[in-house]
């Protein structure tokens, strides 16, 4: 039966008794709480055991740790919203975030400075059927000193999250057109959207469809985050200096492997596809254009608000239009919104609800399909129940809007159109917005019309 390493390792290995009985047990925040507070009164890696084990149960994304005057919170982010679990006493916070320390390898004389690091949780497959097969959580370790002492934030990366590309909830079109574009053999396609909105879930769903032992796939990403059998991956380290040598010529600098240099590595392995993590500067979209208008199929992702906002964000980097124009496939923005929980209940649609729904979906392309709209629909309301920790949400779902670049598209995009005109453009050419796809959803009965506005806003 596994045990907890004595070693410093980097791992954690939860017994397996611990882990059922989280998983029986730990349905919510609640529950989470009360198996926290039994840990505390044991041995101090038991209380990680159930912080991370609770965690992984309930699907978080993220722990947090926060030291305040009197007492240490401990939260954790669940369907995007933190969530306050309990506090704890400042004799356990001090050995929780020493023995976090030592597992991220970071620096326990260090408070002082932010410090990154991660270290990993070994899971077992199935712990009914097969206790002995395991894989890894990876966990992501960050701190950053306060007025009364270090937060710690423990981003859990479980590759059990990574889902498929028809598990992403998408549209019968949106589909048909993603799979399409992620079949050619050149060109690129970016997603956008801000930290946690579900860009790197996309990705890997677009690697795992296009995989096959005839096309070799590599990827530059900083971190790391899920890894996928069969895919050459590369990590961006910008501790590695790599200089010319001793004899440095003149005005020659030492050069840092960062995704630039890195993308530039990875051009001369002969890839057919290639991820890059983030395009954050001109050398890394230069190179990268360069990579999808010779040949290769390039996914990336860009920070902006929306699926236009990506040509002027790629040109405010210094790009011009004449190369962005031909590469770019598709640009994709997405959020995710909560999934109402099994106890919400359905209701009569509001007359202003009505009058919403019918000015978001007028000028909707008629290849979309969906409900009549009428006075007789019927919308969920969340309620709130203990398996939803009284939100009335649980789970989450994507909404996307997809610019596809044609031969129209690309005429357009060369004559440099603000982001507002290049949008118009779009939505002409049947783009759906994400206001839109997120009312679909509402009217299929996903989510609700208030969850939308919250992630995206009044339209």
């Amino acid at each position: 039966m596994p045990t907890i390493s004595k070693k410093i390792t980097g791992e954690i290995v939860i017994p397996v008794e611990t882990l059922s009985e989280l998983q029986k047990d730990v349905k919510n925040v609640f529950t989470l709480k009360e198996k926290i507070e039994i840990a505390t009164e044991e041995r101090l890696s038991g209380v990680l055991d159930v912080i991370l084990g609770g965690a992984i149960c309930l699907g978080t994304s993220d722990v947090h740790i926060e030291p305040k005057k009197e007492e240490t919170k401990i939260r954790v982010r669940v369907d995007g919203l933190l969530q306050d679990v309990l506090s704890i006493e400042a004799d356990i916070y001090k050995k929780l975030v020493s023995r976090i320390k030592l597992l991220a390898r970071l620096k326990l004389n260090v408070s002082d400075r932010p410090q990154d690091g991660r270290f990993s949780v070994v899971v077992p497959e199935n712990i009914d059927t097969d206790p002995e097969k395991t894989y890894m959580v990876e966990i992501r370790t960050s701190t950053l000193p306060t007025e009364y002492g270090e937060t710690v934030v423990l981003r859990i990366l479980n590759p059990k999250s990574l889902i498929s590309l028809g598990a992403l909830g998408l549209r019968k079109d949106l589909a048909a057109l993603f799979t399409k574009e992620i079949q050619k053999p050149n060109g690129m396609i970016i997603i956008t959207g801000p930290t946690g909105s579900g860009k790197t879930t996309t990705l890997y769903a677009f690697l795992k469809k296009i995989q096959r032992p005839e096309i070799k796939i590599i990827t530059i990403e900083d971190p790391i985050e899920y890894h996928l059998k069969g895919i050459s991956q590369t990590q961006v380290n910008t501790k590695a200096v790599y200089s010319f040598g001793s004899n440095l010529p003149p005005g020659a600098t030492q050069k840092v492997y960062g995704f630039a240099n890195g993308l530039r590595a990875i051009m001369r392995q002969d890839p057919d596809v290639i991820l890059v993590g983030e395009i954050r500067d001109l050398e890394t979209a230069n190179i990268a254009l360069q990579a999808a208008l010779t040949g290769h199929l390039v996914f990336s992702t860009l920070h902006t608000n929306d699926a236009a906002g990506t040509i002027a964000r790629l040109q405010a980097l210094g790009e011009k239009a004449i190369n962005i124009a031909p590469a770019i496939n598709m640009s994709i923005a997405q959020r995710l919104v909560r999934r109402v929980c099994g106890c919400a209940k359905k209701e009569k649609i509001s007359t202003s609800d009505l009058e919403k729904i019918k000015k978001a979906l007028s000028g909707l392309p008629k290849k979309v399909q969906h409900i009549k709209i009428d006075a007789e629909i019927q919308l969920v309301k969340p309620v709130g129940c203990k398996n939803c920790n009284s939100t009335g949400y649980k789970g989450r779902a994507g909404i996307y809007e997809a610019l596809s670049v044609d031969e129209n598209m690309e005429q357009f995009i060369l004559t440099s159109p603000s982001i507002s005109s290049l949008k118009n453009e779009a939505i002409k050419n049947g783009m759906v917005t994400m206001y839109q796809d997120g009312i679909l959803k509402v009217l299929e009965g996903v989510t609700t019309i208030e969850e939308i506005e919250r992630v995206v806003g009044k339209q």
